[in-house]
């Protein structure tokens, strides 16, 4: 596994250069494709169907377009539809300020995408046109995922688990990534290190606490899930050895009655920082990591350069803080990446981590799915199968 890892590492390596044109591809002559798109800010009446927005265009020689078989949606969908990190996602996509703001719209959002290689710039060795099995999920300055046809860096691609459908596959990448992220390149967790470490998930039952239970547990830890009630079998169901309902209680206290822990997953933020860290084993390289930052808020109330600035003093100050206290303090992000997305097609395939949905949309429900979604209490993904006829 390891050195099919590096190969594919190797393979996948296509820096950016300036754009060029050439493809291997498959034969197409069309210049519009199906989407639902976004004009403006706002609530779920902002969202548009269309069958004229632009045809992805390769524009590096390590991207690739993807034929969308099933997308899903994330918490940030939600946010980026109501301007949320507008700022610092317009400078990303345009970072010279060559275009004006408003030609960022229209805009589609969804990050997770399963389907199929249609086209491949010239770096691209690893994948191939018609390629049926591929899974990724496209950062948030990227145009997204609720449509025909999306373009990514082959370095954000992999081969999607072979016991998926693409339904299935596509409720993984965008969550599973964060959570790799928050655990792994973070956390500092692994397969090797993490067998017996107590690790607590705050807000477990959304689609990364549940990707981080079935991972954590794959890698030997003992498991402490917060949630609802009625998301405690669920959470028994992925491996959780231990289940709190936030709602039966002061949370604070009840936890306070377990052992102390090893490491902390918190998706929740707020008030609960206030006190979590206390739950940490001191002076044992113990760690909190938040999923939950200011960071675009502070990009969009401050501008990027004062936002930076911000963000960089408020987390050096409270890392410092917390390390005299015998703790480490760090925030995590979603990072994209197809070498980590071939670990977790491994851990699925071997039956370790399995899919958890809430529920499957036709591409004509998108906003019924947004709906879905900004109400709450989710039990996991909400699924779009994009080809589907309904």
């Amino acid at each position: 596994a390891a050195s099919g890892r590096a190969l594919r590492g190797a393979a996948r390596a296509g820096v950016q250069s300036p754009p060029i044109r050439g493809l291997r591809a498959s034969p197409r002559a069309r210049s519009a494709m199906p989407s639902w798109v976004i004009d403006r800010y706002g609530h779920n009446d902002v969202l548009r169907f269309t069958r004229d927005m632009v045809f992805p265009t390769i524009h590096f020689p390590n991207e690739v377009i993807i034929k969308v078989h099933a997308a899903s949606l994330n918490p940030i969908d939600l946010s980026m539809r109501s301007g949320y990190g507008a700022t610092a996602l317009n400078m990303k996509r345009d970072p010279l300020k060559i275009k004006s703001m408003d030609t960022e719209f229209p805009l589609t959002l969804g990050r997770d995408v399963s389907g199929v290689i249609m086209e491949c710039g010239l770096s691209v060795s690893y994948f191939k046109p018609g390629d049926e099995v591929v899974w990724a999920a496209i950062p948030p300055w990227k145009q997204g995922t609720l449509s025909e046809f999306v373009v990514a860096s082959g370095n954000e691609v992999s081969f999607k688990p072979k016991c998926l459908s693409h339904t299935e596959a596509a409720s993984l990448p965008y969550v599973g990534l964060t959570a790799w992220s928050a655990v792994n390149q973070v956390g500092g967790l692994n397969k090797s290190n993490c067998g017996g470490k107590r690790v607590l998930i705050l807000g477990a039952s959304g689609g990364v606490g549940t990707f981080a239970v079935q991972l954590l547990k794959a890698w030997g830890a003992h498991v402490t899930a917060v949630c609802s009630h009625d998301a405690s079998t669920l959470m028994k169901k992925l491996g959780a050895d231990d289940v709190i309902d936030y709602k039966s209680g002061n949370l604070e206290e009840q936890l306070k009655t377990l052992p102390l822990f090893d490491f902390i997953l918190d998706n929740v933020g707020g008030s609960t920082e206030k006190w979590a860290l206390d739950l940490l084993k001191k002076w044992s390289g113990a760690t909190y990591v938040t999923l939950v930052t200011p960071f675009l808020i502070n990009m969009d109330k401050l501008g990027v350069a004062d936002g930076m600035l911000q963000t960089g003093v408020t987390v050096g100050s409270k890392t410092v803080k917390h390390l005299f206290k015998g703790v480490h303090y760090r925030w995590a992000f979603f990072m994209p990446s197809g070498p980590s997305l071939d670990e977790i097609a491994e851990l699925v395939d071997s039956g370790k981590i399995q899919p958890v949905i809430d529920q499957v949309f036709s591409f004509s429900e998108v906003p019924k799915a947004f709906l879905k979604l900004e109400g709450g209490h989710a039990r996991g993904k909400t699924v779009i199968d994009v080809i589907s006829k309904k």
